[in-house]
């Protein structure tokens, strides 16, 4: 059972990283901004709307848990919205991080940067979520959430690549 909670816990960090892939485009999220090392601050593919929809979808799909679920994990809703709505926050914000990473070592966008574009948005969303459920915190708890995040989001990319809805499968 334990393992269930643990994936409904981290269903806003999922709905965040998923949701710009069908809510993005627009403005870019860096505005063209460009460092010293003439590289894009994240690269073209960060959109405002991407950014600001991924979080509102993970927040949303955290007030639905909280609602329908408000025992799991903590015991109290508003400590599982709270974590959830962090979780999507982290979990762009550490998308945003990972892309960040890739232009200062200049590598192009769409270029596959393995373990990174799997994990940064997990350990931004784990990260940002930390005050808030810690309890849930051990090692057995995080072993699980980064394989089967890591695996899921294997699946989720291979599989919207297959459909059109993405143009590489990371």
């Amino acid at each position: 059972m334990v393992f269930l909670e643990l994936l409904a816990f981290m269903l806003p960090c999922y709905v965040a990283n998923a949701a710009p892939v069908l809510v993005g485009g627009g403005a870019r999220l860096d505005m063209g901004i460009k460092l010293g090392d003439r590289m894009d601050l994240f690269g073209k593919t960060k959109s405002i709307r991407g950014f600001l929809g991924g979080i509102a979808a993970g927040v949303i799909a955290a007030g639905v848990i909280a609602f329908f679920w408000p025992n799991l994990l903590f015991g109290n809703r508003e400590t599982l919205f709270l974590s959830g709505a962090m979780l999507a926050v982290g979990a762009l914000v550490g998308d945003a991080a990972g892309s960040f990473l890739k232009r200062r070592l200049k590598m192009v966008p769409g270029k596959q940067f393995n373990v990174v574009d799997q994990m940064d948005f997990i350990v931004g969303g784990l990260v940002f979520a930390y005050p808030f459920a810690s309890e849930v915190y051990t090692v057995p708890n995080i072993v699980f959430i980064l394989v089967v995040s890591y695996l899921l989001h294997v699946i989720a990319n291979v599989s919207a690549n297959k459909l059109g809805l993405k143009k590489v499968p990371w």
